[in-house]
């Protein structure tokens, strides 16, 4: 798991035999569905954002939020944010 995290921080690299399913799982299209992101604020492995690292990977209506007092498991961590996030994206605009 710590190798896992290392990796996808670039602080490692990747494990020879993936190197084909990496080269795929880079050229994945852009999300075009209605998206809610979420970043907890007490996340000790990944530092929680503003969103736009990862904006690219978007074409559709998205919301970023972060998640005061929740760290990396924020279903378990922050349940009501979780399901209110869901709602809010499944929301008309």
């Amino acid at each position: 798991m710590i190798h896992s995290y290392r990796h996808r921080l670039g602080l490692a690299p990747s494990y020879p035999q993936y190197a084909d399913v990496e080269a795929k799982l880079a050229t994945l299209p852009v999300i075009t569905v209605p998206t809610v992101t979420l970043d907890g604020e007490e996340n000790g492995i990944i530092p929680a954002s503003d969103g736009r690292s990862s904006a690219a990977k978007f074409s559709g209506r998205r919301i970023h939020h972060r998640v005061p007092n929740a760290g990396h498991t924020l279903p378990q961590q922050a349940p009501k944010v979780f399901r209110d996030a869901v709602k809010e994206v499944t929301k008309p605009v």
